[in-house]
Order: structure tokens, then C-alpha cells, then sequence
């Protein structure tokens, strides 16, 4: 789906200090998005920390982005699990009319074989939406390989697109190489994206991107129009910066970035904990050379 190609961000939700979710800061990321570059928006992605959100604070912060975006940019809901019949069930159940597709990651704990994970996307695809799968075996314990995400792709045309994150960027090459028309990829993994984009990718779903949407935003467009040496020179900017959001894990990183930008402030919900002293040094310092 062309529309959704470029930098998309993986939104995180913003904290008060007694931990309620602070909708005045929310609002602040998202329009920080739109003027600044940022071709769409993913709501409650892991980024989210949507695990940690209850069914109504969910429902909320929904409402809450879709109206503040007011239709300005594409949205995309993230809708996952390791119940199939219960994701599949809630992808039937909610109202997506906002949204250009669901973005589903694949069924962690479980570590279910290449089949399963087959049987898992087919059933999804059952239902007639627009679904991104999603790829992160960081995360889920089990990689989808890319010959299962060629065989849905070539099966099943609302399985419209992958966001890819193994950590083998080969694997990304294979279904670049291989995937029939009308699929796209787009790099689950900030540093991959300019390679990734650079080989056919359609872009990222980021996290970094949405506290450097515009820096992001030109690169790869950089990308899309062949202009190499430019677009390396931004990502060579933003490596370390990069690493660093990630060195205790997501989104504990970002939300240090955006805090010292002023637009959320820096509250996670447990069990993830904000950054350490020395990370938080680390990148406030890393912020001052960008």
C-alpha cells in the first residue's frame, strides 16, 4: 500500500508522574510528527507500552490520536497477541475505519513452528482487513522466516506488507528480492532503514523517528531518490543516538530524547523503568552534537 511508505513512528504513550496517561503530551508528539515529516503514525505498538494500558486507557488514547490528527496523516493500530482466535476476534470487533491497516506481531511465547505461524497470519487474513505482519523475534522468541511471509504474501493479498525486524539483514534482502507486486516491506530496525530503503524497502516503522521525524523523513526520501551519499551522511549523523535509545531497552531510550525536547515527560510504567544515570548522560550529551 503506497500510502503507507516512508517514516512511519511507532508512538510511545506519555506518562504523568502518579503514571495516569498524560494526553496533553500526546498531543504534542503527534502534531511534533506531522509538521516535521513524518509520513504516518502507529498506534499502540510495543512502543506503546500498550501491554501495560488497560482496555479503556487503550480505547482512549484511540480517540484521543485520531482526533488530534484530524485525518492529516495515515494511521495504523497495532491489534496483536499469541491467542489467534482472540486477535482475530479483536481485528473483527474493532472499528478501523480510521486506520489504513493493523499492524500484528507474531504470536510470541508460544514459539510456534513456520507452519503455525502460516496458520496464525492465514486466519488473521481471514478477516478481510489490511494487515501488516510483524516480524521481531528480539521479542517473540521465533523468527518468521522469509519463505513463510512469501508464501502468505503470494496467498493472501490483504497481508499487504512486513514490517521486518530479524536480525539478519539478509532476510530482508530474500523477500525484497523475492516478494510478488503489490507487497512491501518496511525495516522494523532504526539502524537497517537506509540500507533496507536503499534496496526497495518502502521505509521504515521507527521509534528514533519520531523525536528526529524531519532528519528521518529526509533520509529516507534521500533514499527513494537515489541520493546515497546524502542520505548516509544524515544516517552516519544519527547511528549513535540510535544505539544508544535501545541500550536498555524500548522505550525507555526515546522517551529520555523527547523529555529533553520538551514534548513528553520521562515516566514508564513497570516492569520497564526509565534509563539509568549513565544512559541518560549518555544521550543528552549524544542530543547536543545532532
Amino acid at each position: 500500500m503506497s500510502i503507507l511508505k516512508g517514516v512511519g513512528v511507532a508512538l510511545v504513550t506519555p506518562f504523568n508522574e502518579d503514571l495516569s496517561v498524560d494526553f496533553e503530551s500526546l498531543t504534542k508528539l503527534v502534531e511534533y510528527n506531522i509538521e516535521n515529516g513524518t509520513s504516518y503514525l502507529v498506534v499502540l505498538g510495543t512502543t506503546a507500552e500498550a501491554a501495560t494500558l488497560s482496555d479503556e486507557e487503550k480505547k482512549q488514547v484511540i480517540e484521543h490520536i485520531i482526533k488530534v490528527n484530524n485525518k492529516r496523516l495515515p494511521l495504523v493500530l497495532g491489534i496483536g497477541g499469541n491467542n489467534t482466535l482472540e486477535v482475530k476476534k479483536q481485528i473483527e470487533e474493532t472499528d478501523l475505519s480510521a486506520f489504513e491497516a493493523v499492524l500484528s506481531v507474531s504470536p510470541y511465547y508460544n514459539k510456534p513452528n513456520q507452519e503455525g505461524l502460516y496458520q496464525h497470519y492465514k486466519a488473521l487474513a481471514s478477516t478481510g482487513k489490511n494487515i501488516i505482519i510483524y516480524n521481531v523475534p528480539s521479542r517473540t522468541g521465533q523468527n518468521v522466516e522469509a519463505d513463510t511471509t512469501l508464501r502468505l504474501a503470494k496467498e493472501f493479498p490483504n497481508l499487504l506488507m512486513i514490517k521486518e525486524a530479524a536480525p539478519n539483514i539478509l532476510q530482508y534482502f530474500d523477500i525484497l528480492r523475492k516478494k510478488p507486486e503489490g507487497f512491501s516491506l518496511v525495516s522494523g530496525d532504526d539502524e537497517y532503514t537506509l540500507p533496507v530503503t536503499l534496496a526497495g524497502g518502502n521505509g521504515v516503522i521507527s521509534v528514533i523517528g519520531q523525536a528526529y521525524p524531519k532528519e528521518f523523513s529526509t533520509m529516507v526520501q534521500l533514499a527513494f531518490d537515489g541520493k546515497v551519499k546524502e542520505a548516509y551522511e544524515i544516517h552516519n549523523k544519527l547511528v549513535d543516538i540510535t544505539r544508544l535509545i535501545f541500550a536498555e531497552g524500548n522505550p525507555c531510550g526515546v522517551k529520555v530524547v523527547l523529555a529533553e525536547k520538551g514534548i513528553i515527560k520521562n515516566y514508564l510504567r513497570l516492569p520497564l523503568v526509565a534509563a539509568s544515570e549513565g544512559l541518560y548522560s549518555k544521550i543528552k550529551a549524544e542530543m547536543a552534537t545532532i
